[in-house]
């Protein structure tokens, strides 16, 4: 790309003389068409972002253009929000150059001297802050105005963080103002029309209404209106913005009193609940359904491809163990606040993932009904279909509460008056079936269970459950899933005497893993000089997830350490110790010789005697490495009565 760094606007009479443009005209009703804005009017310049659009400078009688390689400069200044700055890609001035480029701001142009007009095209960046836009022309210093436009996201754009190849979908999920939303039981599923309304006159200023009044907008303009470059984060800020529960968000949810506002069964559509947020504030009342539409509505507005999801006996879990428990007392009282809904709705949007990885990218689940707070607000996702489906419960927002949503187990259990707990059913299939969306380009429901979880029992549903279970507990104690390194120092070290250094490393995956590790250890003075090496280790190990066991059950840990010497090793053992686990005596297993660069292998048994959590410690000796020490961290369950 070069750039026409000059140009000039030269009178005939006078070439010297600089001459204004008359007018500029925005080409809003071909612009807007050709962006796929069309239906939201004529009045206002609607674009999307990382596309091209032109705008025309009607210049006066006697005014003819010269492009030079000296002589004028000509800029175009474009801004948005309050604080508009460089830093934060709220402010940008791009030059005219010979054509424009798809990856950031640019301007080319194209003379017509027979109508003395002067057609200059714009491409924003795909990766833009969606909004209002101030266009500007800066003529050496000299600005003119020239205009407001919208940007929005962009799903005909391969390079938005939006983009959908498909445009039957792009039409479904975007253009689409009117749909239908399930409600019923599962056995009795019913499909009720529903307007989104998304070009309806005003909607869409009361969208951008709806982001300046969300409170991270208020408390950091420019930070907030920074961020909208990302539909991540516009679209968490709507889950938020959407009730009313933190903020003066535009619906109120009841599901018990309606008195003093409207039964959230008598709308049928956004468009009247929007404009009255927009006059008066928080709108009564609104339940699971009218917040999701609510949602869509607002997303295919500012451009992010929207559905509406219904989820049939849709679990909340209270507690976050990933179980819903139905306690009652001995007088058949519910006395648990988990529950099962008989349905509830929420909404996908479709989306990369770029803080994720690639591999999780399309839709994402948000959820504006107030539930639980996240992050001390009442929202929730966006979350991963895929992480949802794979149990990646520590991908973020809110995966664990939305896999619960989906694929709880179900757990009944009687609270005897002298205290007795007493598990008397359970059900590992009842949670989350038929969920449904309105099918693309028909009012037919689309069963969409599958691309949430595997079939229900099958082996992988049970495999992915366990995952979901064992991650919820690390993300509950504050740990990840993968290698876990911690070093540790013997309790009886003498000054001047050897001491032993060892590590831990614990698996907190499902699976075995391996592991290759250095160890390096170096003299190091009181201010923090490193001196000479003291010691050197390096070795290859295999390394048990840290496993759930069961009191009285045999449990086999597999031992391997691969020799690192280039010779051999003689009177190779290894030994196993943990409170609890090996009745309070090592047990220790012998392996006889190990050649160089070989695994010394051993299998032992033992039989935990406890429940609770422990360290199971792992000691390997030879002839000529000794003392070579791994934990592994070990759950005792207690042992289901019969």
């Amino acid at each position: 790309m070069s750039c026409i760094s000059k140009l000039v606007l030269c009178s005939k009479l006078n070439n010297a003389q600089e001459a204004e443009d008359e007018r500029c005209d925005l080409n809003i009703k071909n612009n807007n068409s050709s962006h796929h804005t069309d239906l939201n009017g004529e009045e206002r310049l609607i674009v999307r972002r990382g596309e091209p659009f032109n705008i025309i400078l009607h210049l006066k009688p006697g005014t003819r253009i010269c492009f030079l390689n000296v002589v004028l400069h000509l800029l175009f200044p474009a801004s948005s929000g309050p604080l508009p700055r460089k830093e934060s890609d709220t402010q940008v001035s791009f030059n005219l150059c010979n054509s424009t480029v798809d990856t950031e701001w640019s301007a080319s142009a194209i003379n017509n001297p027979s109508e003395n007009t002067l057609c200059v095209y714009i491409n924003s960046s795909p990766n833009s802050p969606i909004g209002v836009y101030s266009l500007s022309l800066d003529q050496e210093g000299q600005k003119t105005h020239l205009g407001q436009f919208t940007l929005l996201f962009n799903a005909w754009c391969p390079r938005d963080a939006v983009y959908m190849h498909n445009e039957r979908k792009r039409k479904e999920y975007v253009l689409s103002q009117h749909g239908q939303i399930y409600k019923g039981t599962y056995k009795r599923i019913k499909g009720t029309p529903w307007n989104f309304g998304q070009f309806e006159s005003g909607i869409l200023d009361i969208c951008l209404k709806i982001l300046d009044e969300n409170p991270k907008f208020v408390s950091d303009a420019d930070k907030d209106c920074s961020a909208r470059r990302n539909p991540i984060y516009v679209t968490r800020v709507l889950s938020a913005m959407i009730n009313s529960n933190d903020d003066r968000g535009v619906l109120v949810g009841e599901w018990y009193d309606f008195s003093g506002g409207v039964h959230p069964g008598a709308w049928i559509g956004s468009g009247d609940i929007l404009h009255k947020w927009a006059e008066s504030g928080p709108v009564r009342y609104g339940q699971c359904w009218v917040f999701a539409a609510l949602a869509c509505t607002v997303s295919r507005a500012l451009g992010i491809p929207c559905r509406v999801v219904t989820n049939f006996r849709s679990a909340h879990d209270t507690d976050a163990n990933l179980v819903i428990e139905n306690l009652y007392n001995d007088n058949a009282e519910k006395i648990s606040s988990d529950s099962i809904w008989n349905f509830h709705v929420w909404v996908d949007s479709w989306m990369t993932r770029p803080d994720l990885g690639p591999e999780y990218d399309g839709w994402q689940t948000s959820d504006p009904t107030p539930q639980e707070p996240s992050d001390g607000v009442f929202c929730c996702g966006p979350a991963s279909l895929r992480a949802i489906k794979e149990g990646e419960l520590t991908k973020k927002y809110d995966t664990p509460f939305i896999f619960a949503e989906v694929n709880a187990d179900v757990v009944d259990m009687l609270h005897l008056s002298n205290g007795e707990v007493i598990r008397f059913s359970g059900s590992t299939k009842s949670v989350g079936c038929f969920i449904s969306t309105k099918a693309v380009g028909s009012d037919e429901r689309h069963d969409i269970t599958h691309q949430y979880k595997y079939p229900e029992g099958s082996k992988e549903e049970r495999q992915v459950y366990e995952k979901a279970q064992h991650h919820n507990k690390l993300q509950q104690r504050g740990e990840e899933p993968g290698l876990h390194l911690k070093i540790k120092l013997a309790d009886n070290m003498i000054l001047g005497s050897d001491f032993e250094v060892y590590t831990v490393l614990t698996n907190n995956h499902m699976e075995v893993r391996t592991c290759n590790f250095l160890f390096f250890a170096n003299a190091v003075s009181y201010s923090g000089k490193r001196g000479e090496s003291c010691g050197f280790a390096s070795d290859k190990v295999e390394v048990l997830p840290g496993e759930d066991a069961t009191v009285n059950q045999p449990v086999t840990a597999n031992l391997t350490l691969l020799n690192p010497l280039p010779e051999q090793l003689q009177d190779c053992s290894f030994t196993i110790e943990g409170v609890g686990l090996t009745d309070g005596k090592p047990i220790t297993v012998k392996t006889g010789a190990v050649g160089p660069k070989e695994e010394a292998k051993a299998s032992v048994e033992f039989s935990p005697s406890s429940s609770g959590s422990t360290v199971l410690l792992v000691n390997f000796d030879s002839n000529k490495l000794s003392n070579i020490k791994s934990f592994v961290n070990v759950v005792v369950k207690e042992g289901e009565t019969n």
